[in-house]
């Protein structure tokens, strides 16, 4: 039977009702679980705003906050008529946010901290750039509602900085584990290095402690009383066969 992975589904948020009269047209582009994604709504008039708090890399939901701008052009948040320094306070709520995971990635930080501040931008950096398309569009719906003109450039900013972020960390983690890897290449070359050298020492010094080992032994050969001189020749004999034997080795193979 074939594996196949399941992705875990966002779980749906309730729809929460607020003590405003939406239009009808807007209320018949809703559904009746969840506000949806970030985006803005025009109709009759009336511009709804649906945006989403900054997010945990941990949350699977997404809270909702909405603006409604009325033909007045009054900006609620939520029901009530406080929209411009609430709207202010979730750009500031976004920003604080990068600033935080700024100063931590300015820390010097392994390749398993710079994982965990990749976990936690990339929601941030898919949130923030979707909020930045929905204020641009509600930017182009509000027309001569100035205040909008400088929202919309506030999330695009924090949008482009969460993605240099996000491409900052990724480039560091990227450089860490090949700098990692570099670093146990020539340690294995080290390593390498070291035992070519005992093999040439061995070679060298094998023919000279096997004829040792044969002399050596508790037989008669009668070498025993002989001239010191064939001692010499024996060692003699057996630097030449270590000298060829090493040569042999350090010999490069043809190409």
């Amino acid at each position: 039977m074939p594996h196949t992975e399941k992705w875990p589904i966002t779980p749906a948020m309730p729809r929460k009702r607020y003590d405003w009269q939406l239009p009808p047209e807007i209320e018949s582009r809703l559904s009746d679980e969840s506000y949806g994604p970030q985006r803005a709504l025009f109709e009759s008039d009336h511009l709804l705003l649906v945006l989403h708090r900054p997010p945990n890399e941990d949350d699977l939901r997404r809270e909702h906050i909405l603006f409604l701008l009325t033909p007045e052009q009054k900006l609620y948040c939520n029901g009530k008529q406080d929209g411009i320094p609430r709207l202010n306070k979730l750009i500031a709520d976004y920003r604080a946010r990068w600033e935080e995971l700024e100063n931590r990635y300015k820390l010097d930080s392994g390749p398993a901290e710079l994982f965990d501040l990749i976990e936690a931008v990339t929601p941030l950096k898919r949130s923030s750039a979707n909020m930045a398309v929905a204020m641009q569009r509600a930017r182009e719906l509000s027309k001569d509602y100035r205040y909008f003109i400088g929202t919309r450039d506030a999330a695009m900013d924090i949008a482009r900085a969460f993605e240099i972020l996000l491409a900052d960390l990724r480039a560091a983690l990227d450089f860490r584990i090949a700098q990692k890897a570099e670093l146990q290449y020539a340690r294995s070359e080290e390593i390498a290095a070291a035992q070519h050298k005992l093999n040439v020492l061995a070679a060298f010094t094998f023919p000279v402690m096997a004829f040792a080992t044969l002399l050596g032994m508790n037989l008669r050969h009668g070498f025993e009383k002989q001239s010191p001189y064939i001692f010499w020749s024996v060692l003699a004999i057996g630097v030449l066969i270590g000298v060829f034997v090493r040569g042999w080795i350090l010999k490069k193979p043809k190409s």
